[in-house]
């Protein structure tokens, strides 16, 4: 089953401000939100949800749906589920993995937090931080 769709990180930040129950799951890793920051959700008054799709070395994390279950245990049912991760690729699989355990709608974060490498392979001119969105450092 495919995900609801691949959004920009405006229209992410749109959704989650303009529908009450929506809610933004970071699925980067520890060291990730560690070193490089997280999305800044306070403003909306809803905290971001972290779990890891994979751990620090690359290892599928196998308990990703349970603790994704527990995590939206309060969200309505129809309430939209923004997944982000570095570049939009680990959230795409996070998304259409929710959406086949029945969260709906999903949606995955093209370009991540902080993209994909350029030509210099630096990461960082484009998603969520590069657009200007609300982070911090974790």
């Amino acid at each position: 089953m495919t995900y609801a769709g691949d959004i920009t990180p405006e229209r992410a930040w749109e959704i989650l401000t303009e529908h009450p129950g929506a809610v933004l799951v970071d699925v980067r890793t520890e060291g990730e939100w560690e070193r490089i920051g997280i999305p800044d959700t306070s403003s909306i008054e809803r905290p971001a949800h972290f779990i890891e799709w994979v751990d620090g070395t690359g290892t599928p994390n196998p308990a990703f749906g349970t603790q994704l279950e527990q995590a939206l245990a309060d969200r309505p049912a129809d309430a939209p589920v923004v997944f982000l991760c570095r570049s939009g690729q680990r959230s795409a699989h996070a998304a259409g993995v929710a959406t086949a355990a029945g969260i709906a709608p999903s949606y995955n974060v093209l370009d991540g937090f902080e993209g994909g490498p350029d030509a210099f392979g630096q990461r960082g001119s484009t998603g969520w931080r590069a657009v200007g969105l609300p982070w911090r450092q974790a």
